[in-house]
């Protein structure tokens, strides 16, 4: 696959706006006239080949559903997943990363990498914030507040991951300092403090806690609720395979996406 990548930066001022602009038309989803199995865009062409999605932590679960469900939908493709913050993949990404699809859990980290698109992002999904705590809960966390009193191991997305720039946005809205014990690089690495036992609580999306079923207890942020954060998906310019990466970005536009990803729990764009 042809890594070679135009270089970054180029073009973001006036492809920022444009990505905001357009995330905000394709809420709703696609609009070809064109439609392939699942109602998404198709060039009218049989696809086989084989692509790398990178992909935020948070959409594992939902992704991994995804990839498997296109590739029974298109016999003889492959999907191969690669999943870490937004921001290391955008960070990847512009360094010539080999990747043909981006899924970003934040517009801010798609415009990053907006010269290295194949077309427009498009908005698949939103997610809010949720505290997570050990099931026992021994910190007694009942608020945002709690999670910010002294001795409380609290840990946070650092500030450029867009978990933690959400973090950031409801620490504000609610009136609260944070003031993390560690600063993680994604969001399944908070997570993860939380459920080895090093964390108190977390700020994680509201998908990771029903994804870790008993393995922590979900504490719901009233203020959450008014900053959520979108997720778009875009295929990238140097694809060596660019028919099967936007028929796949079509794909997790489309209702086999909509309904994965609702159905762990994400919200609608």
């Amino acid at each position: 696959m042809n890594s070679t990548r135009p270089t970054p930066g180029r073009g973001i001022g006036a492809a920022t706006a444009a990505v905001a602009v357009v995330l905000a038309l394709t809420a709703c989803g696609t609009t070809s006239s064109d439609a392939g199995p699942d109602g998404a865009a198709s060039g009218g062409d049989a696809i086989d080949g084989s692509i790398t999605v990178f992909a935020a932590a948070s959409l594992t679960a939902p992704f991994t559903d995804l990839a498997a469900q296109f590739e029974e939908a298109y016999p003889g493709t492959e999907v191969r997943l690669t999943f870490a913050g937004s921001s290391d993949l955008a960070t990847q990404i512009g360094e010539g990363a080999p990747a043909d699809v981006f899924a970003s859990a934040d517009a801010a980290t798609m415009t990053r990498v907006a010269d290295l698109l194949a077309g427009e992002p498009v908005a698949v999904a939103t997610n809010t914030l949720q505290l997570a705590v050990p099931p026992d809960n021994p910190a007694g966390i009942a608020s945002l507040a709690d999670a910010a009193r002294p001795g409380v191991r609290t840990v946070l997305c650092a500030p450029q991951v867009p978990c933690g720039a959400a973090a950031a946005r409801v620490g504000e809205a609610a009136g609260v300092d944070l003031e993390p014990v560690s600063e993680e690089s994604s969001v399944t690495d908070v997570l993860g403090k939380v459920t080895s036992g090093e964390a108190d609580a977390g700020l994680v999306y509201v998908t990771d806690v029903r994804a870790a079923g008993d393995a922590v207890r979900g504490i719901a942020v009233p203020e959450a609720a008014g900053v959520p954060t979108t997720y778009p998906i875009a295929a990238l310019a140097d694809s060596a395979d660019a028919p099967t990466a936007q028929e796949f970005v079509d794909f997790a536009a489309g209702p086999s996406g909509r309904s994965v990803l609702e159905a762990a729990g994400f919200g609608a764009p």
